[in-house]
């Protein structure tokens, strides 16, 4: 399919601005009480104070504001966060089936985090901190492993899949000694935006939008990178350095996140696919529009997580699980176009 040519970039963008204006406001008004635009607006803009002669009920006040409001916000951050990360990974190792888990990212956040219910339990402002700190410290063990015998790109995969495993044996090895936090981290393990408040998005919401303007300062490099090592390397760039970078910024990416949402899957693999196959490899097009596509397609599975089985709910990973599984299975197929990368 032929890249969008320059004139029509701007349309792309006000039309996945749009897309996502749309699904944001769905994802206020629909649920087991369905709430109008018009009332949504007035919850928004104005608060609950001011309704008593507007007859808005308090109660649809709550549900904006409190509930459905932070969750949405925090569904989109989650898209917006892992599918630029994807972006990022897909990038550095050449690789459309690479995504936020295979470099292990996922699973480091996830140990940290179980390590923070183990040594730290009730204090809720650790388990960031230790998202972070376990997302940074497995990408840059990934990075020694991949520096100190070949930086290509197969060697970076391998190695995820190393950590990866070996961290998710320790989550394995937590959940077995200390069953008091199974409860709270099997909703973790499988992906979950219910309980999300504006209290614990604030932090990962500042670290996903300076990795965002990040990620997009350093695309021209990311376009560089995809014209091969040797190239990059006769332009000037030191590819090391580079590709250490952008594996740093897809991990506070990936890490903050998980730091809220728990281990959302698939996002990051699919929607930067999907942006790749209708708007070209220009990382610096590519990346704005993976964010705009991401928050829309995590919130609308969200969406689904709620009302499919109403009044039941469903963790949003399970739907995102269900989506991106069979996708995953059809890039495996269909991988006539993609680069057959010898080891």
């Amino acid at each position: 399919m032929s890249k969008i040519h320059l004139k029509n970039k701007a349309v792309t963008i006000i039309a996945l601005f749009v897309l996502l204006f749309i699904c944001f406001v769905l994802c206020l008004s629909l649920g087991s009480v369905r709430i109008s635009p018009k009332e949504i607006f007035k919850a928004i803009i104005y608060g609950g104070d001011r309704f008593a002669s507007d007859s808005l009920p308090l109660k649809t006040v709550i549900i904006v504001r409190s509930i459905r409001l932070p969750r949405v916000v925090g569904g989109l951050l989650a898209g917006v966060g892992l599918s630029v990360a994807g972006v990022l990974l897909q990038g550095v190792m050449n690789n459309v089936l690479a995504g936020p888990n295979t470099i292990g990212v996922g699973s480091g956040a996830g140990f940290c985090v179980m390590l923070s219910m183990l040594m730290l339990p009730g204090v809720t402002w650790a388990i960031p901190v230790f998202a972070f700190a376990g997302a940074l410290i497995a990408t840059l063990l990934i990075f020694a492993l991949a520096y100190f015998s070949n930086t290509s790109r197969v060697t970076i995969i391998l190695a995820g899949i190393t950590v990866s495993s070996f961290l998710s044996a320790g989550i394995n090895l937590i959940k077995t000694l200390n069953t008091d936090i199974i409860i709270n981290i099997n909703s973790f393990l499988m992906g979950n935006l219910s309980g999300v408040t504006f209290g614990s998005v604030w932090l990962p919401g500042i670290g996903i939008t300076v990795g965002l303007m990040l990620a997009i300062l350093f695309s021209k490099h990311l376009n560089m990178l995809g014209l091969g090592e040797g190239v990059a390397t006769s332009l000037g760039m030191r590819v090391s350095a580079v590709r250490f970078i952008l594996l740093v910024i897809a991990s506070v990416l990936a890490g903050c996140v998980v730091s809220y949402a728990g281990l959302l899957s698939f996002a990051g693999l699919i929607v930067p696919h999907i942006c790749r196959r209708f708007f070209g490899n220009d990382a610096r097009f590519l990346i704005p529009c993976s964010a705009l596509l991401g928050g829309s397609f995590v919130i609308m599975c969200d969406l689904l997580s709620r009302i499919l089985f109403s009044p039941y709910e469903l963790p949003t990973g399970i739907i995102m699980s269900f989506i991106g599984g069979p996708f995953f299975i059809y890039l495996l197929i269909r991988k006539k176009g993609g680069r057959r990368i010898h080891a």
